[in-house]
């Protein structure tokens, strides 16, 4: 009984193992097979990944052509835009003037406004057109015909800000043209690249001095006075005379009034009432637009008042040092003549910062000494960049605060009744020209009549002394 159990227990055994082998198979198959399945899908994603890099490496690849086709083309645009804008960027008028003026707005027209970021040149950059100078419609170029015999022709250098132009230039000439009703007011530029400037962005056309005197000779103009709103008669002054003397035998009558601040002077201490009307009206006007009542509540206030003028390495630079003297000799201690271009040398940045500095003054406020401001008074003096003269006075960190105005001459009334009377000294002159001419005649005649007088005395009395 024990054997048969025995057996039995050993044939349960057997089988069990044995089923359990043939299901450990199984599993170990099933096993393989899902790895293999398993692999078989990573291999799958992996080969599909490949694929998708691939496909976006293309693509990026295609991109980056693309943006680098795209990139070049608006360069491309940009740099012709740039050489148009050089082509007009110059003080000599031709023949294509006026076609290239048009060609190069109507360019600049038809860039993107990422284009007009990317416009360079030897002269040219986005703010060539792009610039917001004010409304040109305000100003009138004055260049209309049906002159009269009597012409009053304004010579300035000109701007390309419309305010500044409207406000300084035409608030001089309309100041002429209310004094003087029976003269005709016209308008002439030396700065053929202003003239460009302003006809190839706002299709304003102004005349150059050629032009301007053609106009008058073309109208029929007897008499023509002239009055430059130039500082002094310093190199665009001798400009504007030369061109005038090739036209003065086409007229019956030529005057040249004085510029703004009359002769030039020696030296230093030489100055006039031109120059000194010119130092109230302008310190009269910085106080008012500062809040003072006078330079001397400014300077109790410690701020000083920066005049900065162009400068000129013409002789008659010396100006700028008998405006300092004007401006001394007035009182005015906390008034400083300085020059962009720093001629004469003791007007540069540089030696103004220093002289205000040491006139203890912790305040300053920056105003141009020129008749418009334009591009030098809203750059290079009130400018961001660091050569500016704002941007100098503060960084010598000598100061508290810096300042600035940008208005120009031009638009202070005591400054336009100086060109007036300056207009009237010239118009007299006419007359004064026309009384000596007259009496020359009048002399001549006389010295004529006397001598056939004598003539006919001498033949009475040669028949006397036949008979």
């Amino acid at each position: 009984m024990k054997r048969k159990s025995m057996l039995a227990l050993l044939l349960a055994v057997s089988m069990t193992c044995s089923m359990t082998a043939a299901t450990g198979t199984v599993a170990f198959a099933e096993d393989a097979a899902t790895e293999e399945s398993a692999d078989d899908a990573a291999a799958t994603d992996d080969a599909e990944a490949t694929d998708d890099t691939a496909a976006d490496a293309a693509e990026a690849t295609d991109d980056a052509s693309a943006d680098a086709d795209a990139s070049s083309d608006d360069q491309k645009a940009a740099d012709e835009v740039g050489a148009l804008i050089d082509k007009i960027y110059v003080q000599e008028r031709t023949d294509t003037t006026d076609d290239d003026c048009k060609a190069a707005k109507e360019a600049w027209d038809k860039l993107t406004d990422a284009q007009k970021e990317l416009v360079t040149g030897e002269n040219a950059d986005p703010d060539y057109f792009g610039r917001d100078t004010g409304d040109a419609s305000k100003d009138d170029p004055r260049n209309q015909d049906e002159i009269g015999e009597n012409e009053l022709l304004v010579v300035s250098f000109g701007t390309s800000f419309n305010d500044s132009r409207a406000e300084d230039v035409k608030g001089i000439e309309d100041a002429l043209a209310a004094a003087y009703p029976d003269w005709s007011v016209r308008r002439a530029f030396t700065a053929q690249i202003i003239i460009n400037h302003v006809q190839a962005r706002d299709n304003e056309v102004i005349d150059n001095m050629q032009q301007a005197l053609d106009r008058a000779v073309a109208n029929g103009v007897k008499n023509l006075v002239v009055q430059p709103t130039h500082l002094m008669h310093g190199a665009e002054y001798d400009e504007m005379t030369e061109a005038i003397d090739g036209y003065k035998d086409k007229f019956e009558s030529v005057a040249i009034a004085e510029p703004m601040l009359g002769e030039v002077g020696d030296d230093a201490t030489v100055i006039n009432d031109d120059k000194k009307a010119v130092a109230q009206a302008i310190t009269d006007e910085a106080c008012k637009v500062a809040g003072f009542d006078d330079m001397k509540a400014a300077a109790d206030a410690g701020t000083a008042f920066v005049f900065m003028g162009h400068g000129t390495s013409h002789t008659a630079n010396v100006t700028y040092d008998q405006m300092q003297t004007q401006m001394d000799d007035l009182g005015f201690t906390n008034a400083f003549i300085g020059t962009v271009e720093g001629e004469p040398e003791d007007t540069a940045c540089d030696k103004v910062i220093e002289k205000v500095k040491e006139a203890g003054f912790k305040n300053v406020i920056l105003r141009p000494l020129m008749v418009v401001a334009g591009d030098h008074a809203n750059n290079d003096m009130a400018g961001d960049d660091e050569d500016s003269w704002k941007s100098q006075f503060v960084a010598s960190g000598d100061f508290d605060s810096v300042d600035y105005q940008i208005e120009g001459l031009g638009r202070i009334a005591a400054v336009e009744d100086l060109y007036v009377a300056h207009t009237k000294a010239a118009i007299d002159s006419l007359g004064a020209t026309d009384n000596a001419a007259a009496d020359e005649n009048a002399e001549a005649a006389d010295d004529e009549t006397a001598s056939k007088n004598e003539a006919a005395d001498e033949t009475a009395t040669e028949e006397a002394d036949a008979e």
